[in-house]
Formats: structure tokens, C-alpha cells, sequence
């Protein structure tokens, strides 16, 4: 029987990490080697590696673990023999932090949720990865567990903030034309309530840019991205939401927010650029927020950054911090 591997396995976050354990072993990269062309049993491959039949059957079962072969059972002439197939031909990794893609008047960054510079937090809160609860429930000492870079969904009731510190990755003697923001958001109420507004706040370089006030907390059925293994009964997404501020003004889906203009964010003045999502002790809908990662809820997208710029002048050669 041919082996199966034909497809490209993509990986990110905390659920690469079986893969990536299962590859760092030379005799389990030979087996996927052999097992390039056609399927093998256990005694083939460990007559082709001078190995035990138990070596051979352990390392097996981490490549089966890792989801990277298959085993089919088949009769032998004493019994059943076990088969395996590889199943992919490629495993494309992404790199934990920041992408920057960077075109000919714009510059685009998307930052992982879990990647945040700093937290103040309160119950409810917590964190949620693609695959589990990350720390304790209702504890804010759960947002410093080292795992909270994987995050795809994260959440505190009443004020609080994140904050993210962006690249600045704008050329040299290029001057900002717009500055947009875009990310999933909503309220935050005990498991969810669609009619549950809280009054979110950006700030950028620590201006505050303006205030959109969130309708509610949505759940109770499936959204696209919701992993398996979450509850239908809590916070299942967001709304796609876009910022962005221009020389006019601040805006947020063409609503004007303010009359922040683009000059008073400073964007050129540093190596970074912070980003503050929170909600103020004093707001007048103290309700929270919700953050969806690509991972979970509706859109497949974290905290997205695009920044146009020009360049005053005539044209010149620019070198990207």
C-alpha cells in the first residue's frame, strides 16, 4: 500500500509542541524517511535501522501521538501486522510573536493576544488557548503563567487593560498617512449576555484615541473557530472591530470616535509603538472585555496593525529598522 504523505501540516502555538518534540529525534526522522514511498510494518523498519522490534514500536507510537503516521492493522502469516503510512510531506512552523509584512506604502503587523507587555486584570477573567485553560479561572495571577503566549481567547470583567508593544517597522524618513487597527472584541459577562455593553478604550503611545462601547457578550452557540472543547454555554465571539485614525480624526468602522489626529499619536518618535485595549474604573459601562486570537470565534486574524506612509518629497532609498 502507498503511504499517505501528500499534505502539508501547518502549526502554531501550544499545539506544535508534540510535533516539534516528536521530530527532535534522529531514529524517528529516519522512520519518517523510509516511510517517504510506501508503507512499512514494524519488522521492515527495524531490520532497515538495526533496531529492536521494541525501539522500533516505541518510536512509532510518538510519531503516532504526534499525529505524523498512520497504523493499520493487516493480516500476517502469524497474526496481525501492524502498518504504517506516513501522512504529510511538509510541516510548516510559525514562529511565536509578531508577522510583519511590509508592501510599498504599508506596513502590516499581526501580534498574537497572548504576546501582551502588561495586564491589570480582575475576575471574571482568565485565559484559554486552542486546547485548554491556561492557569486558574478567575485568577489574575493566571495572565503571567508562561504559557499565556499561546492565548487565542482572553477575558477580565469590570476595568482592566492589555497592553501590546508593536515594532515599529515604518521606514526611515517615511511619514505615517493612517493608522489602523483591527481585532475581535466584545463585553464580558459571567458565561455571556448578548445585552451586556462595556465602553472599550484604545490608546495609542498613551493617547487615548477614543472610546466604542461594546453591545454585549456573545455566546450560546458555535462560532466558526469555538475548539471542541469549549462550553456552547459561555463566550463564543466577538465583532470584528476597526480602528483608525487619520489627520481628520479618529474613527472606528467609519464612525468618528474623536478628534485625535494622526500627528498626536507620535508614531515615528520610537522603536516601538504601545497599544492599550482597556476599560476605565470609571466608565460608565464597567463591563470588560473579551480578545479572540486567530484561533477562536469568528475571524481567523489576531491584533492586526497596518500603518500607511509616504515619503515627503522626491523619492529616495530607504532602509527598515
Amino acid at each position: 500500500m502507498p503511504a499517505s504523505g501528500s499534505r502539508s501540516l501547518s502549526l502554531e502555538g501550544e499545539s506544535a509542541l508534540p510535533v516539534l518534540k516528536a521530530l527532535a529525534n534522529e531514529t524517528r526522522l529516519l522512520i519518517l524517511s523510509l516511510l517517504t514511498h510506501n508503507a512499512l510494518n514494524v519488522s521492515e523498519l527495524a531490520v532497515a535501522l538495526s533496531l529492536p522490534h521494541s525501539t522500533v514500536n516505541f518510536n512509532l507510537n510518538q510519531l503516532v501521538h504526534a499525529g505524523l503516521i498512520t497504523v493499520e492493522y493487516e493480516p500476517g502469516t502469524r497474526g496481525s501486522q501492524k502498518l504504517c503510512s506516513r501522512r504529510y510531506d511538509e510541516v510548516d512552523f510559525k514562529m511565536p510573536g509578531a508577522a510583519v509584512e511590509a508592501q510599498a506604502d504599508q506596513v502590516t503587523i499581526t501580534m498574537p493576544i497572548g504576546n501582551y507587555s502588561h495586564v491589570e486584570a480582575q475576575p471574571t477573567c482568565g485565559l484559554a488557548s486552542d486546547t485548554k485553560i491556561i492557569g486558574m479561572l478567575d485568577d489574575p495571577r493566571s495572565f503571567y503563567e508562561p504559557e499565556h503566549v499561546y492565548a487565542q481567547l482572553l477575558w477580565f470583567g469590570g476595568s482592566g487593560h492589555l497592553e501590546y508593544v508593536f515594532p515599529n517597522n515604518l521606514p526611515y524618513g517615511a511619514a505615517p498617512t493612517q493608522f489602523d487597527l483591527s481585532m475581535e472584541i466584545c463585553s464580558e459577562a459571567p458565561q455571556y449576555d448578548p445585552e451586556w455593553p462595556s465602553d472599550i478604550t484604545l490608546w495609542i503611545n498613551g493617547t487615548e484615541v477614543g472610546t466604542w462601547t461594546s453591545p454585549g457578550d456573545f455566546g450560546g452557540t458555535r462560532a466558526r473557530l469555538t475548539p471542541a472543547w469549549w462550553n456552547d454555554d459561555q463566550t463564543s465571539h466577538g465583532l470584528l472591530k476597526h480602528w483608525s485614525v487619520r489627520e481628520e480624526g479618529a474613527f472606528i468602522d467609519g464612525e468618528k470616535l474623536s478628534g485625535i489626529s494622526l500627528p498626536e499619536l507620535n508614531l515615528t518618535d520610537s522603536h516601538h509603538i504601545r497599544v492599550r485595549l482597556g476599560v476605565k474604573p470609571d466608565a460608565r459601562n464597567c463591563s470588560g472585555l473579551n480578545l479572540f486570537g486567530r484561533r477562536f470565534g469568528n475571524y481567523e486574524q489576531d491584533l492586526v496593525m497596518r500603518i500607511n506612509y509616504a515619503f515627503p518629497g522626491h523619492a529616495r532609498t530607504v532602509k527598515v529598522r
